[in-house]
């Protein structure tokens, strides 16, 4: 997991953090599938960015993309702790 890193350019330092901060609250809440959220966080960000240079104008995109990305981090965060518990179960 990302602990500590420094970009030069501070947009890409930015970015970095975001993802190191969705790991990091994965991490804490569910205990597992840091993965999967960074691969969910560069997903958003990347279509972010092609929403961004097609025109879309950065401030209804941020309200859209937070109200967005809270709801599937809320059901992510749902599935994991479901996951969670059947693994412990299982034990």
């Amino acid at each position: 997991m990302l602990k500590k890193i420094e970009l030069e350019d501070p947009y890409e330092n930015m970015g970095a953090k975001l993802v190191q901060e969705v790991a990091n609250k994965t991490n804490e809440i569910a205990g597992d599938g840091t993965t999967t959220a960074t691969v969910l966080a560069q997903a958003m960000i990347q279509e972010g960015l092609k929403n961004v240079t097609s025109g879309a104008t950065q401030l209804v995109y941020d309200k859209v993309s937070t109200k967005q990305l809270k709801l599937l981090l809320k059901r992510y965060m749902k599935i994991l702790k479901k996951l969670k518990i059947k693994m412990k179960l299982r034990k």
